[in-house]
């Protein structure tokens, strides 16, 4: 009999290179021979080396060893035969060749000057909110830090119903107001909760190409309903479906135009919706910032209880606080919720706490009333800029609500004229047609003034004013 010392020294077949990153020696091991296994490099039925002559090859703990053929076994990638020793696994999974990565195509979010959905990153906002957030933290009760309500916070619901009341117009109780994650996340709760795939809905149009696509995704029908000084053109919806199931409007500033829906048309949008027990779902999106007279009445302040209102801390703060409301009509907030639990169980707390404090004490209020007075100081210097760089060719529409202008071409330009005329000035801008469902009228650039420097607005208003004479000038 062979002594221990002249052992015959079991090698594999290929080299075995542990990851000194997959943690201790034992999964190292386990991480390697998995890998080789899988991989096709140690095939089926191969005999591995007895656990001490591995630990001997690898200069190891025999142990980590041991260890790692117990995993392997439990993984059904290798099985030990009495007396026999250790194999790998007569049936293994066929691992199926992992395709070429493709080049990634998500989109980003334009930010260069005239981008939209910008805000300006005011220091005091932000030193107010990092201290709220720190005393809620350093003070967090299991309630704080648990589930929360999946309506969101009382406290924040409370502040909304107040703010409401007091600048739109809108009574409401708290119980019906729903905190979400952005104006979209609402939308689509309401849609799937409210309506059934091949539903007609009345669209503004133009109007919002994001809520336009929300509505498609939910398996809306979309009725595209032209937009006049007026507002929504209730009779032209009427005549094109007098049956839908709902309507998404901006009335308070209609997104593009910026027109201000007439008394004549909310009411005859509201006699509609009783009419046809359908649903108008009013995004005020950016109802905050009123640059003359006192904030408007929104259409929910009229009580109907046909209306779903939509709004948003997202121009009022920044985007990434993600952080909406719905407030919906009595009895309806149980079967939104109930949606809800499909997607998320409630918005962040602590976020929440954070921005009802900032209500609370009016540091919210005087933010707004210091972004009030920028933007509308970004607003005059974008117009004025463009309307002399332009030479007078732009028909530019200065807003009295909202943070962006509309900056219309002549008629009688090629369909393409405002792309090219966009690309040749580089700026990041949205046109007029792509807000569009049916085509009409001459394009135009949709221009965001708010959260960008001055001195980079001012630029690209001249590049747009010089990219509009020149263009117009190889035209005549």
């Amino acid at each position: 009999m062979p002594t221990t010392s002249k052992r015959r020294r079991e090698v594999l077949e290929i080299p075995l290179q542990l990851d000194r990153t997959a943690g201790n020696q034992s999964r190292q091991v386990h991480a390697s021979l998995r890998a080789a296994i899988l991989d096709g490099r140690l095939a089926a039925g191969l005999r591995l080396p007895s656990s001490r002559a591995l630990a001997d090859q690898l200069g190891i703990r025999r142990n980590a060893i041991v260890v790692a053929f117990e995993h392997l076994e439990s993984d059904g990638l290798i099985e030990t035969r009495r007396g026999a020793g250790t194999y790998v696994a007569a049936r293994l999974p066929r691992r199926t060749a992992m395709p070429e990565a493709a080049p990634h195509r998500v989109a980003e979010i334009p930010r260069g000057a005239f981008a939209l959905g910008q805000t300006y990153a005011d220091p005091i906002l932000l030193r107010q909110l990092a201290g709220v957030m720190r005393r809620r933290i350093a003070s967090a009760t299991s309630l704080d830090l648990g589930y929360g309500d999946p309506r969101g916070s009382e406290a924040l619901r409370r502040q909304i119903a107040a703010q409401l009341a007091a600048n739109r117009g809108i009574l409401c109780d708290p119980g019906d107001i729903l905190v979400v994650s952005g104006v979209q996340h609402g939308l689509r709760l309401c849609l799937d909760a409210l309506l059934r795939p091949g539903d007609a809905v009345w669209m503004e149009d133009p109007g919002y190409p994001v809520a336009r696509r929300t509505l498609q995704a939910a398996g809306a029908r979309l009725v595209p309903v032209p937009v006049d000084g007026e507002g929504l053109d209730v009779a032209a919806g009427c005549l094109r479906a007098s049956t839908a199931t709902a309507a998404y409007v901006t009335p308070s500033n209609q997104f593009p135009i910026g027109v201000t829906m007439s008394m004549a048309r909310r009411i005859a949008l509201l006699d509609w919706a009783r009419a046809a027990q359908a649903w108008v779902f009013e995004d005020d999106y950016d109802n905050e910032f009123r640059y003359a007279g006192p904030p408007l009445t929104a259409l929910a302040g009229l009580g109907s209880d046909r209306i779903i209102y939509l709004g948003t801390f997202s121009k009022m703060l920044f985007a990434g606080l993600r952080l909406a409301y719905v407030v919906l009509p009595p009895g309806l907030i149980e079967r939104v919720v109930a949606v809800r639990g499909a997607f998320d169980r409630f918005p962040p707390s602590l976020t929440e706490g954070a921005v009802a404090a900032l209500l609370a004490d009016g540091g919210l209020a005087a933010h707004t009333r210091r972004m009030r007075m920028r933007y509308r100081a970004a607003r005059d210097r974008a117009a004025e800029t463009l309307d002399r760089a332009a030479g007078g060719l732009l028909d530019i529409v200065v807003p009295a609500q909202g943070l962006h202008l509309l900056a219309r071409l002549p008629p009688g330009l090629p369909a393409e004229a405002a792309a090219r005329i966009r690309e040749r000035a580089g700026i990041e801008a949205w046109l007029l047609a792509e807000t569009r469902m049916v085509q009409a009228g001459p394009d135009g650039f949709i221009l965001g003034f708010a959260g960008h420097d001055l001195a980079a607005l001012t630029a690209a208003a001249e590049r747009l004013g010089g990219a509009v004479r020149a263009y117009l000038a190889a035209q005549a």
